[in-house]
């Protein structure tokens, strides 16, 4: 008894000391700190969908909380549990009624903030939009500045309310580009490129992260965006160009290997370098041109290569029934299609 009546006490306190911990761990949670455009719309959905949530749950649990109370089972009772049923249309029509506003109004202005929101859009401002190409590698982030010739590893510089075009790709596994301050994540995806504009209101420092598992280092895909005046970006640019170190060819193929980097500033980068690694892995795989040839996977090159090694495929008792393949161009005599062979 004893031990039952201190334990409701300390519980009680337990939970206000972890609400009041909660709340004030709030105020640390950067996406509730935005410093751009973007972030304080996101910002501004998530408070008005709790908001609707809340008209709805506080509610129900005050009257749980009261139901439970009032009607619970206390020592001596010895009344008998005799339910009485009824309907009310009344009833019905406040507690179906509610939620049914509630997700109508909030279907409305979320697809309003989806299609505001939508990464694509370019942003409204006098300024012209500055483009900085993303490519996620194992384990790093490649930052190209094509309008200035340079690129960055590990760290990104941007100027303050000026709108930042990223385009992004992937040369390995899809990842995520994440500044919780700046705007939500967008994909990297191998042979697509994608575009999101987002802005920073303000110097400072933001964080910028991975948000996709990758493989064993990708906890350490994490970078800095710096955003800083004008004046201090175009400084910042001439001296990366002033840093003399280039990122040719075979430095990037180089860098594209698994591996974890620092830092690193490029004064001047290969013409064309995005273009080719989204095309590599949008043109690596699939069917020659023409809507009626079969497309190639890797497992039917494989296949291929084996025949043409003269080895029996798994299930297959007669050698003489593999197709004489060569070389791209050449055709399949049983099924008339054409077949492109590639060394990616």
């Amino acid at each position: 008894m004893f031990t039952s009546k201190l334990m409701r006490p300390l519980t009680t306190g337990g939970v206000l000391a972890s609400t009041v911990l909660f709340a004030s761990g709030c105020k640390s949670m950067i996406v509730f700190d935005p410093k751009g455009p973007i972030g304080e719309q996101q910002r501004d959905l998530i408070y008005f969908t709790m908001l609707l949530c809340l008209i709805l749950l506080v509610p129900v649990l005050l009257i749980t909380a009261w139901i439970i109370w009032r009607y619970r089972d206390r020592k001596n009772n010895r009344a008998p549990y005799q339910p009485v049923w009824s309907h009310s249309t009344k009833l019905e029509i406040v507690w179906w009624g509610i939620p049914i506003a509630i997700i109508a109004i909030l279907a409305v202005v979320t697809a309003r903030y989806t299609y505001a929101l939508d990464p694509a859009k370019p942003l409204v401002s006098d300024k012209k939009a500055v483009t900085i190409q993303v490519t996620s590698l194992d384990w790093k982030w490649l930052f190209q500045y094509p309008d200035q010739g340079i690129a960055t590893v590990n760290y990104l510089a941007i100027p303050e309310k000026t709108p930042i075009k990223f385009e992004l790709t992937s040369d390995g596994p899809m990842n995520g580009f994440w500044l919780p301050q700046l705007g939500g994540m967008i994909y990297t995806m191998s042979g697509m490129s994608t575009t999101m504009y987002l802005q920073a209101d303000e110097p400072g420092n933001y964080m910028g992260t991975g948000a996709n598992f990758t493989g064993r280092e990708f906890a350490k895909m994490g970078f800095t965006a710096k955003a800083m005046p004008q004046k201090d970006f175009d400084q910042w640019v001439a001296d990366a160009k002033a840093s003399g170190n280039a990122l040719t060819e075979e430095g990037y193929q180089t860098l594209a290997m698994p591996g974890t980097s620092g830092r690193m500033t490029f004064a001047s980068i290969p013409s064309g370098l995005f273009e080719r690694i989204v095309h590599d892995y949008s043109m690596s795989r699939g069917a020659p041109p023409g809507v009626t040839l079969k497309p190639m996977t890797l497992s039917d090159e494989k296949r291929l290569e084996r025949e043409q090694e003269g080895q029996l495929p798994p299930g297959n008792n007669a050698q003489k029934d593999a197709p004489d393949v060569g070389s791209f161009g050449q055709s399949d005599p049983r099924s008339g299609h054409m077949h492109m062979i590639h060394g990616k």
